[in-house]
């Protein structure tokens, strides 16, 4: 019975080619680690590559190469990993544990498909939907009834994939044949090898950017508690340098060679292994660090589950997979004549084997090479879907880019216009939204807009026209508009196929400022803020500034511009190095009048916030003193919950706004101390708890949407306390308080 082949799909966009070093040795043996002897009578390409120069002299000899058998355990390992953690990533990044909150039937949400006719299904069908993915990915793990587990797994997956493009990212999933004890084709291998090479290739050929070598694509990562060993030695912008972008490209560019030679392998695993499980704290990625170190054995001699297993005891021998050393022929695969002898030797049925070239293996070999040729293609096709790209090409994240940009985003705007009376408003930004990636993709504002112009009428806005207005820093540059506020974009046009007409460019020939912004900030002390901001031609900003912000500057780097502020009914010309302060709690504009693009600056101090920060500075040289028996003076009662002992401070007992805030961030920081001082066991307890609620979550909310579907809604008295019950949260849980505790105390960990 022929086999069922292998299909690949990974994400991060990758194409690249590479066969490994271990596949020529593999054949009918029972190990595929090849004898002293054997291995010294063959040419150095062959010990080096697996295959010889004449495997490549002609498509005859091609095709049997990719055919060549090899064994399946190396595969058979990952096909169950990959299932394992795809069953894990459904609750996590695919969403099923707050499945409720995504497509809770009746909202009014926008949402953002990749065809605009795909629509999500009831609640319930949905859950339904996920639940098929789920037992598809637990039967890809156990290879139970394999064709239809991955039928189900891959059909629902990509439904799910293309509902809702906010979600993508730089990677996706591998979807890989099922292990029998039975010999593969060597380009099963050769696939997922080429694939795993290219996820770290083209991530390293896209590092090259100069942003990325130049250090400001990820420089907040040196602020995080995992680079703190390197921060001993080095000052943190050299760890951002050399380490955070330099580590990075270097890695990205070498660990597919490196793990490609049984020389570098084992250095190659301890990088890479090193790296994702860096990755796997630093971003929100889900199961993609997890999976990646799934793919790393796939380099490694294919028998060596076989060899592994084989140290453990004799008595475990018949519960442990991968044991057994005869390793079946297999029509998929093409013989050489030798091989043919091995197995007929062996008393195999002659119908299992193939020594002649057919036309599915031809067929086969076209199919691995036409991959590698598209994956080779996709990294450098965005001039076919022009109208993806932005400020960066490609589709979010398939970009390929590879946390190579990172945005700020300072000033989002949205103003709708009623088509019949004129009437201006102003919309929240993310109305009706559960996403915030909308603001850096033309086709997604374009999906916006055209949702907000068919949910406005419902509040008497007839006819809306929708305009945005949205200022964003890419990659510590100045903060300029990425689209024309100009633009209805509801009637604005928009193909895949053709360049974005409302795009405005990216302001590149300013990006040597850079290095000037970080002259004036070191100049500041910490109670000041500033803000860089770049401006188009006859365009201007209009700004609110806010009360709290009672001394603010505008201050021009480049260009003229006129301030008008709009209490005073004044305007102000301002030159080069010229500045003027803006009145707080007022509005005001600033038009850039000079022919080239116009670049100033904002300088502030949040005067509210500084005279905060002093009053909690003086509550706690006091509470010092009270602890330490140094004041005499008697504290007035809205003072005396300071008095209470540590252990017992609390700030429901406080009547002053001012000390009950002040003890609220105390304790908050002692909580956030005490969870970053934390031992690796109480670490390792607070992560599995939470992922238990998690994964708790997602299958009690199936299991009553399936209910539903079966036997109907139960009363609502009876449905809100299931929701509750599943909605249970771990005794103690304080949350997340690094992220609450961020407006708090600075920057925290970022």
């Amino acid at each position: 019975m022929n086999r069922r082949r292998l299909t690949v799909c990974v994400s991060a966009g990758l194409p690249g080619a590479h066969v490994s070093s271990d596949e020529g040795e593999q054949a009918t043996k029972k190990d595929a680690a090849p004898p002293k002897d054997k291995s010294q009578s063959k040419s150095r390409m062959e010990q080096i590559f697996g295959f010889k120069k004449e495997d490549l002299s002609s498509w005859h000899n091609l095709v049997a190469l990719l055919n060549r058998p090899t064994d399946p355990a190396s595969l058979g390992i990952f096909r169950c990993l990959f299932g394992l953690l795809m069953a894990v990533d459904i609750t996590q990044e695919r969403g099923l544990s707050h499945l409720d909150y995504k497509y809770l039937d009746g909202a009014p949400v926008c949402r953002f498909p990749l065809f605009n006719f795909l629509q999500p299904l009831p609640m319930d069908w949905m859950y339904l939907v996920y639940m098929v993915m789920f037992f598809g990915a637990v039967g890809i793990m156990l290879g139970c009834f394999y064709r239809l587990s991955c039928l189900m797994f891959i059909s629902t997956y990509w439904y799910i994939f293309f509902l809702d493009k906010t979600a993508w990212n730089n990677h996706s999933y591998l979807y890989v044949d099922v292990y029998r004890n039975a010999h593969v084709p060597l380009w099963n291998y050769t696939l997922l090898r080429t694939q795993i090479f290219i996820v770290y290739f083209i991530a390293g050929i896209k590092k090259l950017d100069a942003d990325w070598v130049e250090g400001y694509s990820m420089s907040y990562l040196a602020h995080h508690w995992l680079f703190d060993p390197f921060k001993l030695i080095l000052p943190v912008e050299l760890v951002s340098l050399l380490v955070v972008h330099g580590g990075g490209l270097i890695l990205d560019l070498t660990a597919g060679y490196l793990l490609f030679f049984d020389v570098t392998r084992p250095y190659a695993f301890f990088f890479v292994s090193y790296f994702h499980c860096m990755n796997s704290q630093l971003f929100s990625i889900g199961m993609f660090s997890y999976t990646m170190l799934a793919t790393s054995p796939l380099f490694c001699y294919t028998d060596w589950p076989r060899r592994f297993f084989s140290h453990f005891p004799e008595f475990l021998r018949g519960v442990l997979p991968l044991t057994s050393s005869d390793v079946q022929p297999s029509s998929s695969c093409v013989y050489s004549e030798t091989e043919s002898r091995s197995t007929e030797r062996q008393e195999t049925p002659p119908a299992t084997k193939s020594s002649k070239l057919r036309l599915k293996h031809k067929l086969r070999a076209i199919f691995a090479i036409v991959y590698i040729l598209e994956q080779l293609f996709l990294p450098y096709s965005h001039f076919i879907t022009q109208g993806y790209n932005n400020w960066t090409n490609g589709l979010y994240g398939y970009s390929w880019d590879m946390m190579v940009h990172s945005r700020s985003h300072q000033h989002v705007k949205i103003t709708y216009k009623d088509g019949k009376t004129g009437e201006i408003g102003y919309l929240n930004p993310g109305v009706f939204t559960q996403s915030r990636r909308w603001k850096d993709h033309g086709d997604m504002l374009k999906q916006y807009a055209t949702c907000l112009s068919q949910l406005l009428p419902r509040y008497n806005v007839s006819d809306p026209e929708i305009y945005f207005d949205i200022w964003v820093s890419i990659n510590e540059r100045f903060q300029q508009r990425i689209f024309d506020p100009r633009v209805d974009i509801v009637k604005a046009d928009w193909s895949p196929f053709k360049a974005n007409p409302w795009l405005m460019p990216l302001l590149v020939d300013l990006s040597p400022w850079r290095a000037k912004f970080m002259e004036i900030e070191g100049t500041l002390d910490n109670q000041t803020e500033i803000v860089f901001i770049a401006d188009f031609p006859g365009l201007h900003l209009e700004n609110y500034v806010s009360e709290d912000l009672g001394n603010t500057s505008i201050q021009v780097l480049q260009g003229q511009v006129n301030v008008e502020v709009l209490e005073e009914k004044k305007n102000y010309t301002l030159q080069p190095g010229e500045m003027m302060k803006v009145p707080a709690g007022a509005y005001h504009k600033v038009y850039t009048v000079s022919e080239d693009p116009s670049c100033y600056m904002y300088i502030y101090v949040n005067t509210t916030e500084a005279a905060l920060q002093e009053n909690f500075t003086k509550l706690f040289e006091l509470q010092e003193r009270i602890r330490n028996g140094t004041e005499t003076e008697p504290l007035p009662p809205e003072l005396q919950p300071l008095a209470a002992a540590e252990d017992e401070v609390s700030e429901v007992n406080a009547t002053d706004p001012i000390v009950r805030l002040f003890l609220k961030r105390q304790r908050r920081m002692k909580e956030v101390k005490k969870r970053r001082e934390a031992g690796v066991l109480e670490r390792l307890e607070r992560f599995a708890v939470k992922k238990y609620y998690t994964i708790r979550r997602g299958f009690l909310m199936s299991a009553i949407a399936m209910r539903n579907l079966v036997v109907g809604l139960p009363p609502l008295e009876q449905l809100t306390r299931e929701v509750d019950f599943a909605n249970m949260k771990a005794p103690q849980s304080e949350g997340n308080q690094d992220e609450r505790l961020k407006d708090e105390v600075g920057h925290g960990e970022l």
